[in-house]
């Protein structure tokens, strides 16, 4: 949060001073609730005029003007969809990897005649699991594909050094997230609804006894959620910094066979990796060889299939739907399946869609001005240290120093993403395809282990409608679509 607040400083920032005639009003005063007195209602004075002219529609949790702006952006690239969908694109083109997933999601047809039929064979695989052994080596392998079951790791720069790009493991495998959703007494309802949710979905896969083995996915999860850091501990990034080297790791979590999991994965001995949660991996280390098998097969089916349910039928869609957006966060309608479907290769293919988007809304001149905008902020940033009587000399240099090494990422990348190594394949099923996919982007992750950080890449497409500021490059990213009205002009 702390990061986006900082990136829409600036920003605000960057469209005061990048506008010599404001085109929208700093604060639309029909926005407010003068009725009422900002002392006896801040909140109604503040955005009861917004609440009364955009009331929530059945598809939102809330709706603000970031999600305006949103959904204008969706109008937008679907209509870039739509206008691809009529044309042939050539076997292994982006494009092709865009139409394809995209008629892919709007075939409902297919999706229902299908129905369980494209997770059985991730499913089957699990259940022939006959030991331990053999469970560590089917949980890297679905790591590979992005099903994050007891806990994950990814590729990032080392907070003490940016430079260099290291391994982080953390704790995981709550289907709801956050442990307080299991440990709180005042969420038992929800919590039994995630369990009704499990049970559900097995149902619907064919998988016998689905009642107990919902039951035993939540036993797993219990116990996962009560040795958890919660949020707040989460936060300290101090504590979550315990670097080791994988000989270490291996022996300090000795119940669970991690040197057999980094093999499965392809990654080789580190001599420093972060842990997370040192707490959780003791207990884990500790439950994994005494718990049963069939349990923690049951627990990891279930995530195979939740991961699976929003790319097959709809029956399989709407359980999804009723528990994670009608319950959980009190959404009462589905999307429509166009937005649903466009969703997809937008977040699959973001910079490829974000070429497009800024060819046609971001052009070239756009970008240039607002390099120039910054540049001359810099400069006179610059001028403001070098004036300050209270500040020494030596002081002085460090801020220039800091201020120097301070980088804005304005628009849309100079080098886009390659896609190359991806296939889309319209034979096979929508699910199959999205596995690939986020096996694709677990393994480009993982190709970043032991390399230089690349301070060139972005974490945002252009078409995103949000900003970020990373501390570990010290850089500030406005992607194309927040450079747009109302936010700039």
């Amino acid at each position: 949060m702390k990061k986006v607040i900082f990136a829409m400083i600036a920003l605000s920032m960057l469209a005061s001073c990048g506008s010599k005639q404001a085109k929208v009003p700093a604060i639309d005063l029909s926005n407010l609730d003068t009725s009422v007195a900002p002392g006896d209602d801040f909140y109604k004075y503040s955005i009861g005029g917004w609440q009364e002219k955009n009331p929530l529609g059945p598809q939102y949790a809330r709706f603000g003007s970031f999600d305006q702006l949103r959904e204008n952006n969706v109008e937008r690239i679907n209509a870039l969809f739509a206008k691809m969908s009529k044309m042939n694109p050539t076997q292994g083109t982006t494009d092709q990897k865009i139409v394809d997933l995209y008629k892919q999601g709007l075939d409902s047809v297919r999706l229902n005649e299908e129905g369980a039929a494209p997770v059985l064979k991730y499913i089957e695989e699990v259940y022939a699991v006959d030991s331990k052994e053999a469970l560590v080596e089917e949980l890297a392998k679905l790591h590979g594909i992005g099903v994050r079951t007891f806990f994950g790791s990814y590729v990032e720069a080392d907070l003490t050094d940016s430079d260099t790009q290291i391994l982080y493991i953390g704790q995981g495998g709550l289907g709801l997230g956050n442990k307080d959703y299991y440990v709180d007494p005042s969420n038992a309802e929800l919590k039994a609804g995630y369990r009704n949710y499990i049970e559900k979905i097995f149902t619907l896969a064919g998988v016998e006894d689905a009642a107990q083995k919902a039951d035993n996915l939540m036993t797993v999860e219990d116990y996962l959620a009560q040795n958890s850091w919660s949020r707040v501990e989460q936060r300290d990034v101090v504590k979550g910094y315990n670097p080791m080297s994988s000989a270490e790791l291996e022996e300090k979590y000795p119940g669970f066979d991690f040197k057999s999991y980094f093999a499965a994965r392809g990654i080789a001995e580190q001599e420093k990796l972060v842990v997370g949660e040192p707490s959780f991996f003791a207990a884990f280390s500790k439950y994994f060889p005494q718990a049963e098998l069939e349990v923690l097969k049951d627990y990891v089916a279930g995530h195979v299939i939740s991961n699976a349910a929003d790319a097959m039928s709809d029956a399989f869609y709407d359980a999804y739907f009723d528990f994670f957006s009608r319950q959980m966060s009190g959404v009462q309608e589905q999307k429509p399946r166009w937005k649903r479907a466009m969703s997809v290769p937008n977040g699959i293919l973001g910079e490829a869609v974000g070429k497009m988007y800024v060819e046609m809304y971001f052009p070239e001149s756009s970008k240039q001005r607002m390099i120039e905008l910054v540049e001359n902020l810099k400069t006179a940033f610059g001028e403001h240290i070098d004036s300050l009587d209270w500040m020494s000399d030596e002081t002085k240099a460090k801020a220039h120093e800091k201020l120097a090494g301070f980088t804005v990422k304005i628009g849309y990348p100079d080098e886009w993403k390659d896609y190359s190594g991806l296939t889309i394949d319209p034979q096979l099923s929508y699910l199959d395809n999205q596995i690939a996919a986020s096996a694709w982007q677990v393994a480009d992750n993982q190709a970043k282990l032991g390399k230089p950080t690349d301070k060139s890449e972005w974490f945002m497409s252009p078409q995103t409608v949000n900003a970020y500021y990373n501390p570990t490059t010290n850089e500030i990213c406005f992607p194309a679509a927040i450079l747009q009205p109302p936010f700039f002009n």
